[in-house]
């Protein structure tokens, strides 16, 4: 069997200029995916990948991106405001609108279909609430891709969910944080995840809906993750998991620390890929069951 490398990325709004940082040290130790899987913010960064080609020039420019999406104010802050005019029906529009003119601007163009990404296999992660199961844009190459990313990045209450032939799509968050299934179901060998969790956003000894509502996702979401994790592992295939968080925890809505994050991303990744190395069996250990390789890493 062709060994196939993914590139997993997690949701997590403005933390994934983190990702950006994990890519570019990615890329520059020759690491190079056949399957990019992205949920909600992690579908921009794949999708940008995707279509600009993957070496260090288009991490240049998703870092460019980056700082444009710092001057958008691609999610407002007033979460709260929002939320209130959704429950009465009210939802703001024109959050998607921005989101959409975003894309455009960086070559996630209407016309755009998932078969005309070439050299890697593309896929978005959205959630379909009508039938309860992860959507995946890019099984169909007919899917378009800006329509992949709008809904993969819907995440209420600052976007709607998006209607599509009896569909109703959200943020991939909902079903598949950390998008590894996704990458087992195409065929992946190995897999790089990269997770943009960060239980710190919330104070252990908390009150209020809001606290409560942020612990409530945190858990679904972790609970989500371990299990995918769990599934590649029943089916053997490798996930070199890099857990990625700022020096201190950084708000979905908060463009404004990019560079800092991206420094960071860079950082933490170097020493993962440091510490693979390291761990790495000898040669020779190549032909023996993967179990025994388990066992001697455990003595």
């Amino acid at each position: 069997m062709k060994s196939k490398l993914a590139f997993a990325l997690s949701g997590g709004g403005a933390r994934g200029a983190l990702q950006v940082g994990a890519l570019r040290a990615l890329l520059e130790a020759g690491y190079h995916p056949d399957i990019l899987t992205g949920t909600s913010i992690g579908s921009l960064n794949t999708a940008f990948l995707a279509i600009h080609g993957i070496n260090l020039a288009s991490i240049d420019r998703l870092t460019e991106a980056w700082h444009d999406a710092a001057q958008a104010d691609l999610l407002p802050s007033n979460y709260l405001w929002l939320t209130v005019r959704s429950l009465f029906h009210r939802p703001v529009d024109h959050s998607i609108h921005r989101l959409e003119t975003f894309f455009r601007a960086h070559g996630i163009t209407p016309e755009l279909k998932y078969s005309d990404i070439q050299g890697v296999t593309l896929l978005s992660i959205a959630a379909d609430l009508n039938s309860g199961t992860t959507f995946v844009y890019g099984l169909d190459p007919s899917h378009s891709v800006l329509e992949g990313v709008l809904a993969s990045t819907a995440l209420p209450p600052w976007i709607e969910p998006i209607e599509r032939e009896g569909a109703w799509l959200m943020d991939g968050g909902a079903v598949s944080p950390l998008p590894i299934e996704p990458a087992l179901n195409a065929g992946a060998t190995r897999i790089i995840a990269m997770a943009l969790s960060d239980p710190r956003a919330v104070p252990v000894i908390s009150h209020g809906f809001g606290p409560f509502f942020n612990k409530l996702l945190y858990t679904t979401e972790k609970r989500q993750m371990d299990t995918e994790l769990a599934l590649a592992e029943a089916r053997g295939i490798p996930v070199h998991y890099i857990d990625l968080m700022g020096d201190e925890p950084v708000p979905l809505w908060d463009f404004t620390k990019t560079d800092i994050l991206i420094t960071r991303g860079y950082e933490i990744t170097t020493r993962e890929i440091a510490r693979w190395q390291k761990e790495q069996p000898p040669a020779w250990l190549g032909w023996l069951p993967a179990k025994f390789h388990r066992y001697l890493r455990k003595r």
